[in-house]
Formats: C-alpha cells, structure tokens, sequence
C-alpha cells in the first residue's frame, strides 16, 4: 500500500471516531503508534495530514533502511531517474559493504516493488551478490511498499529536516 492510501485510512478512520491506537491495531503493524498519533494530532488541528519533504533536488536512498545494528549510511543521488543501472551501480555496491561490514556473511536484503529493484538485471545482481536476498517473487502482488520503515523511520527522517535550510546537495549531507 503506498503511502497516500495509509494517510486515507487514517484520515477516514479518525474522522468516523476511531482513536489512534484503534487505527495503529486496524493496520497491524504497518504504521508506527507514534506516527498514527503525530498524524490524529495533524487531523485534529489542521484538518489533514501534511508531511514535509524535499522539493525537488536530490533524492535520498535508503540502503537498506534501518538495521538491528544502526542504520545504514545514506546514498544521496543527484537529479535525476534512478534507472535499474544507476541503481546497480550506485546504490547497490553501498548495501552490499555496509550488510558485509557489520553482519558478515549472516543477513538478508529486502526490498521493495520499486521499479529499479525489480528489473531483472537487479534481481540477479542482488541473487549474485548478496548472502541472502528476499527476490520480487515473494513479495506479494500488488504490495510495494509492505516495509513499515517506509511509515516510521522515513516520515521521521524527513520531519526532522528543516527543509527550509538545505539549499544545496552539500547542505543536506551537513
């Protein structure tokens, strides 16, 4: 489920009465309690539910998200489509070190329905590559984004910017 169709939920669920944590158990896990909250919260006072973000600029990969052991660095990739080869080549190689250097040969790589991560080129670098890798076979139909850091951790990291201040791409690295 994107992330539009999760804010519609929550939007029509608070506004037909439903408390934050009824919401939180109604989408079972796919939703940190804090960002369910934080959103009733924007609902209750704003009358929807309005997330910052970049506008426009470069664009921030997550490889891959938030570990056991920390989170992983950032590969921020100037303007730009992130087609299956700059993803191969830039992003990939980054998630491949990192899960090496911290988990050894022990850890698995997931990703999403994200069109570079599915290409087959993609598939069969990660199946080469990595020491386990979770393929776009099994995630299930029509479930791109079934990562709930993609609710949490991201919504967070991006709250957390004062947008208003990155003016540059060596401004957001800052």
């Amino acid at each position: 489920m994107k992330s539009k169709d999760v804010q519609k939920i929550v939007f029509s669920k608070y506004q037909k009465g439903d408390g934050p944590t009824k919401i939180f158990r109604d989408l079972n896990g796919g939703l940190c309690l804090k960002t369910v909250k934080r959103w009733c919260k924007m609902i209750s006072e704003t009358g929807s539910i309005e997330l910052a973000g970049p506008l426009g600029g470069s664009r921030i990969v997550r490889t891959p998200a938030a570990i056991q052991k920390g989170i992983t660095p950032l590969v921020i990739l100037d303007k730009g489509t992130t087609d299956h080869a700059r993803y191969i080549k830039e992003v990939l190689p980054v998630a491949l070190k990192y899960g090496n250097k911290i988990f050894g040969s022990d850890w698995t790589f997931q990703q999403d329905g994200a069109k570079p991560h599915t290409h087959h080129l993609s598939q069969q670098w990660c199946r080469d590559n990595f020491p386990s890798f979770i393929g776009k076979d099994r995630w299930p139909p029509h479930s791109p984004d079934l990562n709930p850091l993609d609710y949490c951790i991201w919504d967070e990291f991006n709250r957390a910017i004062n947008w208003n201040k990155i003016i540059s791409k060596k401004t957001l690295i800052e």
